[in-house]
């Protein structure tokens, strides 16, 4: 057998005994992520710590759980960043928004919150429209670190020109300087923003469904998972969405071929915005 097919046999082995030891150990259920991006991600780790193989990773993990959060890290994508595609945002300002007004009080969802750019971006757009004190936003992500980065509000200065930017090409009603104090070469974002959000912990794998939203937001996660996997949360977000809801998902997703696809109804179809069939 040619050397570098067994290479890449054995590292696929080793990879699905990884996953599979995440998750009777830990709980934590990569084993239908897409292969490549864990793949990718566990070569950088194994290469960045310096390990032989990715056997050597598993045995360090099992035995240092201290070792664990950093594989989070790795494995979890945690690359964002504010009014991140801002037609997206403009499409909700605009066609969305008018909808959820027609509500005395709204939920919202960020699923897969990452260090929580998406759920400031959406809390700022909800008080621009005069939002903020009728919604509950819900910010969820397996990352205990993201979660607490999420809390926390705070991003490098060296970031804000581009957050500026897009959230004056989202339709923005305010200068964004408003909603955060400068701090050295860090951007504070003012804790109102968050104090009716609600921080927890939750998996689209194994999880159940999250209450009764009106606007799920779910924007480059479902490319990291296999296709049962985005069949499974397309069909979590179905029953975590009151009729009439909103769903929001990556410029590169959609849900033409998932299984739950019949729930939906593209709303703005060049932005990924559908919405819950009322019927």
């Amino acid at each position: 057998m040619d050397a570098a097919l067994m290479s890449d046999t054995v590292e696929d082995i080793e990879i699905q005994l990884l996953l599979e030891a995440l998750y009777q150990h830990y709980h934590y259920d990569f084993r239908h992520y897409a292969r490549a991006s864990i793949k990718r991600s566990l070569l950088q780790a194994r290469d960045k710590w310096g390990f032989d193989s990715i056997s050597a990773i598993q045995s360090a993990v099992l035995h240092d759980e201290t070792m664990l959060p950093q594989l989070l890290d790795f494995l979890t994508v945690q690359v964002s960043e504010m009014f991140r595609d801002p037609g997206y945002f403009r499409a909700l300002r605009e066609q969305v928004v008018p909808h959820l007004r027609t509500y005395p009080s709204l939920k919202v969802w960020v699923a897969g919150c990452s260090n929580g750019e998406e759920l400031y971006s959406l809390a700022i757009l909800f008080a621009e429209e005069g939002l903020a004190q009728r919604t509950i936003f819900y910010a969820t992500d397996i990352n205990p670190a993201a979660l607490k980065a999420a809390q926390a509000g705070i991003y490098p200065m060296d970031r804000i020109r581009l957050f500026t930017e897009n959230h004056q090409l989202s339709g923005g009603r305010s200068s964004l300087s408003d909603y955060y104090t400068a701090n050295y070469d860090r951007a504070i974002f003012d804790k109102s923003l968050r104090e009716r959000t609600v921080f927890s912990d939750h998996s689209l794998v194994t999880d159940a469904a999250f209450g009764e939203m009106h606007l799920i937001s779910c924007r480059n996660v479902l490319i990291y998972f296999d296709r049962a996997l985005q069949d499974r949360a397309v069909g979590l977000f179905g029953e975590s969405l009151a009729r009439g809801g909103f769903l929001g998902i990556g410029s590169k997703e959609s849900l033409r071929f998932s299984n739950q696809a019949a729930a939906f109804a593209p709303f703005v179809r060049e932005q990924k915005i559908y919405r819950r069939k009322i019927l």
